[in-house]
């Protein structure tokens, strides 16, 4: 060991004994209220003034300090005693709840307290840039979507003789073609005949193989077994690719001989349930940009952004080492990216958004998708163990560790909204402090423990938004946790719909937990004030634990609003574009601007003097598009609605594609141009800050409430709602 790295060991281990002797230090609770109020106000001043850098750190560490007091008090002093078990078994489930939230609050610290900016990828000449496959792995995708996707994949600005693109078609396999069930067999060559026929004429390559085995890995194995790029990148079938996805990405393999691996975030063009259902799209920031903005420039700073199956470019020779993608759990992106860890080869994240991809849109896909995420994390974190396995780093482990132990957050979370129900219900005192001390000690932990998220994550994730979307996915995921802990190979690959519409109001048709925990809680409420009725001596205790109660309920009120599905026609939301253009119209041409553009229509401006185009039902426009095509760049359309304006109309339409270049000016459209996402992007990455958000939240939370219960009580007279138009049931794969 170097004299500098000894001196710098001593130095923070004699700061980590200062601090710990501070933190245990018997303090009356007047003086804890007077050190939190004052690391409050300096974590406000620090976050005003000086929100970067060093500062930020020394922030942090102040909100530490908070924390561990908050520790060592629990600890040590409101464990109820172990020889009165009614008491002591809940009550140890709620501190072992919370020492994983700290847990998980001390990784997200050590993961993201400074993480690297995004990446340039270097400019390489044509004659220096290396040859790429493209596999877009499908299963049961229909044509239009994987036309779109295909489409943008063939538009990508790179030299034609190094870039070849496959669809890896799982829909279509030999095994699925010969089934016995007729019904089954015949839509399986179809496909296989239709999605065939739809390559040649994009073309791209088409390939299928004899069994559906190993699921997406198995498929994606066949794909490498069957081409010979020196990179391989993937998109997921409704990931379509703007035009400069491979000049922003492998520019890095050639400097960097050990690279496997080169991610770039997922982006989406339509909101999940939760935001569609709550109208919060457009106003915040997704619930995946916090992965994509902060938590992988984190995991990169430590050489562990890791593969997130899809919109990543890949080394073959690193995927050789491990022979292909790895397919032990259900999760093969993050699985294989341990493994090519554990083997020296490095990663590297590209924080820019340069594919557009679907959402599901009904809240039963949205578990169906989570709940296949948290049982491969869960399977990796069993079968691998990342804490313990060779090659990898320190820091890697506890990368890895953060993504897998995230995914337990079920069973804390339930237990948090339960606690409170041990007290007011059956008089079980959990905590053994007085309601002075439970408010004091606990306030200044969640104050600052909501503000150390904010300085974490601030504009890409408002406050209390983390805990809406586990507490809405808890109930119905803590199921699918504890099948894969009892039986860590049971789980199977999942599909989740794509493409799908709701075309009414309606209630979710696995909201009725919800509701039943939401009229429990109200129950709580109740016995809060017959409690206080009761037991007016006991009044400070059973108002902390009373307003305990009302938090959860409030979120779960809020919920209620997750679950009452909106009606919406369109899968994927309108982006704004400026692209001037031509209508024919019989043998008239006329000059307009496509203003916005979605996967299936756009909105085109024209002037008033061109009215008379607005009464026919087809037109056809002529785009000139960004990527060159060889032929009259003219896409039918069909008009669906016209909007008067001072001057000028807006006319709403439809594609018409029944051809591959009609598909690939659709892609040119909505696709080709990246900065396009950034600015919608930033446009909605605004930080409310702590107070303002909590009073937006909250707001919402009663209007939410208020709207479920309107839905229940509609459902309630009258019959089951229809099935959700164009879903498709989540299939067993595999």
């Amino acid at each position: 060991m170097s004299m500098r790295k000894l001196s710098s060991f001593v130095l923070w281990a004699a700061v980590s004994l200062v601090v710990m002797a501070l933190i245990t230090l018997p303090i009356s609770l007047q003086t804890h209220l007077i050190a939190g109020t004052a690391v409050v106000v300096a974590m406000m001043m620090l976050k005003a003034v000086r929100p970067h850098g060093m500062w930020r750190l020394i922030a942090l560490a102040l909100g530490t300090s908070i924390v561990l007091r908050y520790v060592y008090w629990r600890s040590t002093s409101t464990l109820p005693p172990i020889n009165q078990p009614q008491d002591f078994i809940p009550g140890l489930l709620v501190y072992l709840s919370e020492m994983y939230s700290v847990g998980m609050l001390a990784l997200s610290l050590f993961v993201v307290a400074s993480p690297l900016p995004s990446r340039r990828a270097p400019r390489l000449a044509d004659n220096e840039l290396p040859t790429v496959d493209i596999f877009v792995p499908s299963y049961n995708e229909d044509r239009d979507l994987l036309a779109r996707t295909l489409a943008a994949a063939k538009a990508i600005d790179y030299p034609a003789d190094r870039m070849t693109i496959f669809l890896l078609d799982d829909g279509g396999t030999e095994q699925k073609r010969n089934s016995d069930q007729i019904e089954a067999a015949n839509a399986a060559q179809y496909r296989h005949d239709d999605l065939q026929r739809l390559c040649a004429e994009l073309g791209v390559r088409y390939l299928t193989r004899a069994r559906n085995e190993h699921a997406k890995a198995g498929n994606l194995n066949n794909g490498l077994a069957q081409s010979s790029g020196e990179l391989v990148v993937v998109f997921d079938a409704d990931h379509a690719p703007a035009r400069d996805f491979l000049h922003c990405t492998v520019g890095f393999f050639p400097a960097e001989p050990r690279l496997f691996l080169v991610q770039t975030p997922h982006f989406f063009l339509n909101p999940d349930p939760i935001e569609r259902n709550l109208r919060t799209f457009l106003k915040m920031p997704s619930e995946n940009e916090m992965f994509y903005g902060v938590i992988q420039r984190g995991l990169d700073k430590w050489n562990s952004s890791f593969f997130c199956g899809s919109a990543a470019v890949l080394r073959r020779t690193a995927l050789a080492q491990t022979n292909g993608f790895q397919g032990r759990s259900i999760t093969e992106d993050c699985e294989t990216a341990l493994e090519l860890h554990a083997r020296g080869w490095h990663s590297i994240y590209v924080d820019k958004p340069l594919i557009a991809g679907l959402q599901p849109s009904s809240f039963a896909s949205f578990i169906v998708q989570r709940s296949r995420w948290a049982q491969g994390m869960i399977q990796i974190l069993l079968f691998q163990k990342p804490y313990m396995k060779r090659g990898l780093s320190i820091a890697q482990r506890l990368c890895y560790m953060s993504s897998m132990l995230f995914w337990f957050f079920p069973v804390a979370r339930t237990i948090f909204l339960i606690a409170p129900l041990f007290y007011l219900f059956f008089g079980l005192e959990i905590f053994t402090s007085s309601g002075s001390e439970f408010l004091a000690y606990t306030l200044s932990y969640m104050v600052v423990n909501l503000m150390m998220q904010n300085y974490l994550y601030g504009s890409y994730r408002w406050p209390w938004i983390s805990e809406l979307y586990e507490y809405a996915q808890s109930l119905y995921m803590l199921p699918a946790l504890v099948s894969v802990l009892l039986n860590p190979s049971k789980p199977t690959f999942n599909v989740t719909a794509k493409d799908e519409s709701i075309e009414t109001d309606r209630l979710s048709e696995i909201a009725w937990p919800l509701f039943g925990f939401f009229l429990l809680l109200v129950a709580g409420v109740v016995m809060t004030v017959m409690r206080l009725i009761a037991q007016p001596y006991k009044a400070d205790v059973t108002l902390v634990v009373g307003g305990w109660n009302l938090l959860n309920l409030l979120l779960a009120g809020c919920a209620l609003g997750v679950v009452s599905e909106r009606g919406e026609r369109q899968a994927s939301r309108r982006v704004a574009v400026r692209r001037r253009c031509e209508i024919l119209a019989g043998d008239s041409v006329i000059a307009a601007a496509i203003e916005n553009v979605s996967a299936n229509g756009a909105g085109i401006r024209i002037a008033q003097t061109d009215a008379g185009v607005a009464r026919l039902d087809r037109i056809a426009i002529r785009v000139p598009p960004l990527a060159p095509i060889d032929v009259d760049p003219v896409l039918p359309c069909m008009v669906r609605h016209k909007t008067q304006g001072d001057g000028s109309i807006l006319l709403g339409v439809r594609y018409l594609p029944t051809t591959a270049v009609h598909y690939r000016l659709v892609a040119d459209l909505l696709y080709a141009n990246s900065d396009q996402w950034s600015s919608m992007q930033a446009a909605r990455r605004v930080n409310p800050g702590l107070l303002r958000g909590t009073i937006w939240f909250y707001g919402l939370a009663i209007r939410e409430t208020a709207r479920g219960l309107f839905y229940f009580g509609r459902a309630a007279k009258r019959p089951a709602a229809p099935e959700l138009q164009g879903q498709r049931e989540a299939e067993d794969a595999r």
